[in-house]
């Protein structure tokens, strides 16, 4: 994208650029930011990639039932509320609300947080039904929320946060940043990080390394404010920090399908993602008054807290076509090797004060 590469080489006649700056440019650029574009870059044919929504609505009517269970917790208070950040198209959220029956579905009000224009623009269609009835409604990411007992729920939300990859070279960190000549690993202070990365892995070998959200405190400390009481749960992209350290995690692009590293290329016109670092996540969560902390894998997640018997039981009336559709859905999100192996989720409790 012209304009965009223009910003950037801009910004590299100052000098080099970290690659966390690059990130945020390529994705959040008010104009010309890949998250800021027209057309929604989810999907199958002509996409970049997909979710755990396309490939059917098990996902949703699984955090349903467990956002139930937390209503119960909570004393099936009258309203429920659950604020879904970086919501995209509402998937989830009509995946939710379509699941939800009885006593609960009446508590249920859904909020979805997305300044997207191309993910408010389906949204208002997939959630068109409650968004009439008043059931869920449409707030802004600056938009200051009222107090709320109820639930988080975030899907690949924080694995689309800017983030610094850093190294460790046996002497020193390393950063990688971007110059007119191409990528580079430059000699940098990590500060924080640094602190960070050497108290949960003491026996740094070059090599290792991981990524650096400077954003994640702050978007922890808003998500979890208005939240009287109740459920907060991630799934995302990522490991532990000592896994992610062994790894080296850096950077990934996403464009038509295909999957590399190469996050300086083209700019604005393809996704870029980064490991979340569950335990610094967990950490933040805990300062923020959260405990009886749960993680795992989403297929084991979905394993733990799907009503499979029930399922079981209610597709035999469908028809073939939408029975095996289901099948392969709850396939795709429990077997090894397949889509639900990929994320992780975290789940923390917030007391009633």
């Amino acid at each position: 994208m012209a304009d965009l590469r223009g910003i950037l080489a801009a910004r590299l006649a100052q000098g080099p650029v970290p690659a966390a700056e690059v990130m945020a440019l390529a994705l959040y650029h008010p104009v010309h930011g890949y998250y800021r574009q027209a057309e929604g870059p989810w999907g199958f044919a002509g996409k970049d990639y997909y979710t755990a929504l396309d490939v059917g609505p098990l996902l949703g009517a699984c955090l349903a039932r467990r956002l139930e269970e937390a209503w119960t917790r909570l004393g099936r208070p009258g309203v429920f509320t659950v604020l879904e950040p970086g919501a995209g198209r509402g998937w989830l959220g009509r995946d939710i609300l379509g699941a939800a029956g009885g006593p609960f579905a009446a508590a249920l009000r859904y909020l979805h947080q997305d300044d997207n224009p191309a993910a408010r623009r389906a949204a208002s269609e997939a959630l068109a039904p409650w968004l009439a009835e008043g059931r869920a409604r449409f707030v802004g990411e600056a938009e200051a929320l009222e107090p709320f007992l109820g639930a988080v729920v975030s899907n690949e939300l924080f694995d689309a946060l800017p983030a610094q990859p850093w190294r460790w070279d046996g002497t020193r960190w390393v950063q990688q940043v971007l110059t007119a000549g191409g990528p580079e690993w430059q000699a940098a202070d990590p500060g924080e990080a640094g602190d960070w990365w050497t108290a949960q892995a003491p026996d740094l070998e070059p090599g290792d390394g991981s990524i650096w959200c400077e954003g994640l405190p702050d978007l922890v400390k808003a998500l979890c404010a208005p939240l009287r009481a109740g459920l907060f749960l991630a799934i995302d992209y990522g490991d532990t920090a000592a896994q992610l350290l062994g790894k080296g995690a850096d950077l990934r692009r996403f464009k038509a399908h295909q999957v590399d590293g190469l996050w300086w290329e083209e700019p604005g016109r393809c996704d870029l993602t980064a490991d979340l670092d569950f335990t610094r996540l967990r950490r933040l969560l805990e300062g923020e008054s959260l405990g009886e902390f749960q993680e795992g894998t989403l297929s084991r997640w979905i394993r733990d807290h799907a009503p499979l018997l029930e399922w079981e039981q209610e597709w035999q009336s469908l028809e073939t076509r939408e029975r095996l559709r289901r099948t392969e859905n709850l396939l795709q999100l429990t077997l090894p090797g397949m889509l639900g192996e990929r994320f992780r989720v975290l789940e923390g409790w917030k007391p009633t004060s």
